[in-house]
C-alpha cells in the first residue's frame, strides 16, 4: 500500500513543478545558445508575452522574475544529478529572500518539499507543505493540489488521522473527485479501525469508475470484502467473492466464499465451492482435503470421500492419524464397503487410547460374519474403555459370541448390556433365543442319543441271531 502511495505522491509534485517550469518558460538560460538560437528565443518569448498579456488576466504578482527563476534552474540541475542537498540548501536560501512574491514563495517551497520527499524526509516534506498552504494568496488549484499531497504524505507517515482530516478539507474543495482519493480514504479509515465507515466510500469509489468506464481494481473489492466482514454481513461478503471469483479467480476468494456459505448455512452451495475448488486442483492443504471428505459424507457422496481420502494418505498429505483414519473408514462403512473399512479401522483403533474404534472394528468384522476376529476386537475395547455406549460393545460381543456358538460367554455378554434400560428389552430376546436354541440343541441332541442307542441296541440283537 506505502509504494503506491508514494508514486502518487511523486506524481503530484511533478504536476506541480511543472506549472513552473510552463508559466516561466522564458526564463531559459541563454548563455549556452547560439546568436541564431538567442535570436529565435528572443523572438518566441516576445512572441509569447504578447499572446500572454491579449488573451489573460494575469496578475503581476503570479509570475516568477528571471533572477528567482534562474536559481531555481540551478537547484533543477541539482535534482537531476541527484544531489539533494546541494539543492536544498540552494532553495533555503532563496526562500529566505524577504523580496520574494508570494506566488515566488509557492513555487520554491513546492520545489523544498519535492526535494524533501525525495531525500526521504518526510517530516521536512511535511513541514514545507504545510507552511505553503499558510500563504493566503495561494492559488485554489494549487492549494488544493497540496492538500491532496499532505493527506498522501500523511499517510505514508501513518499519521491516518491527520490524512483523514486533510482529505476530509479535499473534499470540500473537489467538485469531481475520481476514484482514488475515495479509496485512499478508506484505506485510511482502516488504519483507524473505523471499518463501517470505509464501506460508503468504496462503495462510491466503484460507482464513479463503472459511471467513467474507469477500471476497477481488485483491492477495492478486498478492502470492501473485509469491511463487511467486520460487520458479519456475510450475505454482501458471499456476493463479494463472488464478484472477486468472477474477474479475479484465485484460491482464497473459494475458500472466503465458502466461509460465507458455512456462515449463512448455505450447505449445499458450500459443497458446491468446495467441489469446485477440488476439480480446479485448488486443494493443497490436509485441512482443505479433509474438510471435502466430510463434505461429500455429508452430501451422501461416501464412496468419493474414502477414494479421496486414501490416495491423500498415499500421497502423505493427509496425516495416517486416528482422527483421519476413523473419517475414512466412516466413509468406507456408510458406502457399505466394510471389507475395505477393515484396514483403515484397524490403524485408527491401534493409534487411539480409547476402546470406540475397536467397537467399530468388531461392528464391521460382525458384518464380514468374521466372528472370531469380532470378538478379540471388542474385547480389547472393552478393556481400553472409553466407549460411549458399553451397552452396545457388550451386544455386539454378544451376537459375534452367539454365531461361534458360545452361548455361556454370549449370554454373560448380554446379561451385561441388560444392565442398561435401553437395551434391556433387546438382551433379553437374544437371552431367549440363546435359552431356546439351547433346548432346541439339547433336544436334538437327545433325539441323537436315543437314535444312536436303538441302533445299537438293533446291531446287538442281530449279532445275537447270528444275523448281520
Amino acid at each position: 500500500m506505502k509504494k503506491k502511495i508514494g508514486i502518487s505522491v511523486k506524481l503530484c509534485l511533478f504536476l506541480l513543478l511543472g506549472s513552473l517550469a510552463v508559466g516561466s518558460a522564458y526564463g531559459q538560460s541563454s548563455d549556452k545558445q547560439s546568436a541564431q538560437e538567442k535570436r529565435q528565443a528572443e523572438r518566441e518569448k516576445k512572441k509569447a508575452e504578447r499572446k500572454a498579456r491579449d488573451n489573460q488576466k494575469t496578475k503581476k504578482a503570479q509570475a516568477v522574475t528571471k533572477r528567482v527563476y534562474d536559481k531555481i534552474l540551478v537547484a533543477q540541475e541539482k535534482v537531476e544529478a541527484e544531489d539533494y542537498p546541494g539543492a536544498l540548501e540552494d532553495l533555503k536560501k532563496l526562500n529566505s529572500d524577504t523580496k520574494l512574491t508570494e506566488y515566488e514563495k509557492s513555487n520554491i517551497l513546492n520545489y523544498i518539499g519535492f526535494v524533501y520527499y525525495n531525500m526521504g524526509n518526510m517530516t521536512g516534506a511535511i513541514a514545507t507543505y504545510v507552511e505553503m498552504l499558510r500563504i493566503p494568496s495561494l492559488e485554489e488549484q494549487v492549494r488544493k493540489t497540496t492538500i491532496y499531497t499532505l493527506s498522501q504524505l500523511y499517510t505514508m507517515e501513518e499519521e491516518y488521522n491527520n490524512a483523514l482530516r486533510l482529505l476530509d478539507e479535499w473534499f470540500e474543495l473537489e467538485i469531481n473527485p475520481g476514484s482514488g482519493p475515495y479509496i485512499l480514504y478508506a484505506q485510511n479509515l482502516y488504519q483507524v479501525n473505523r471499518f463501517r465507515e470505509m464501506i460508503k466510500p468504496i462503495e462510491t469509489a466503484i460507482q464513479i469508475a463503472k459511471e467513467r468506464e474507469k477500471s476497477i481494481k481488485e483491492d477495492w473489492f478486498v478492502l470492501l470484502n473485509f469491511a463487511y466482514f467486520q460487520q458479519e454481513d456475510y450475505t454482501k461478503v458471499r456476493d463479494i467473492q463472488k464478484i472477486l471469483l468472477a474477474n479475479w479467480p484465485k484460491k482464497r476468494y473459494w475458500f472466503s466464499l465458502a466461509g460465507a456459505y458455512t456462515e449463512l448455512e448455505e450447505d449445499n452451495n458450500l459443497f458446491a465451492a468446495y467441489d469446485a475448488s477440488q476439480t480446479q486442483g485448488l486443494l493443497e492443504k490436509e485441512s482443505e482435503f479433509v474438510t471435502m471428505a466430510q463434505l461429500l459424507l455429508s452430501n451422501e457422496v461416501p464412496y468419493k470421500a474414502g477414494k479421496l481420502l486414501e490416495a491423500e494418505m498415499e500421497k502423505g498429505t493427509v496425516s495416517r492419524n486416528a482422527k483421519n483414519y476413523r473419517l475414512l473408514s466412516q466413509a468406507w462403512q456408510v458406502a457399505q464397503e466394510d471389507e475395505k473399512s477393515i484396514p483403515a479401522l484397524k490403524e485408527a483403533a491401534r493409534l487411539s487410547n480409547e476402546g470406540e474404534l475397536n467397537l467399530r472394528l468388531g461392528n464391521a468384522y460382525l458384518n464380514l460374519g468374521q466372528y472370531s476376529e469380532c470378538v478379540s476386537a471388542v474385547q480389547n475395547g472393552l478393556k481400553k474403555g472409553g466407549i460411549k455406549s458399553p451397552d452396545n460393545a457388550h451386544i455386539s460381543l454378544g451376537m459375534c459370541l452367539y454365531n461361534q456358538q458360545k452361548y455361556r460367554a454370549s449370554k454373560n455378554a448380554f446379561r451385561e448390556a441388560r444392565k442398561t434400560r435401553r437395551s434391556r428389552k433387546l438382551s433379553n430376546q437374544w437371552i431367549n433365543v440363546i435359552d431356546n436354541e439351547i433346548e432346541r440343541n439339547e433336544q436334538v441332541a437327545a433325539i441323537e442319543a436315543s437314535a444312536r442307542k436303538q441302533i445299537q441296541e438293533l446291531a446287538k440283537r442281530r449279532a445275537a441271531s447270528g444275523r448281520t
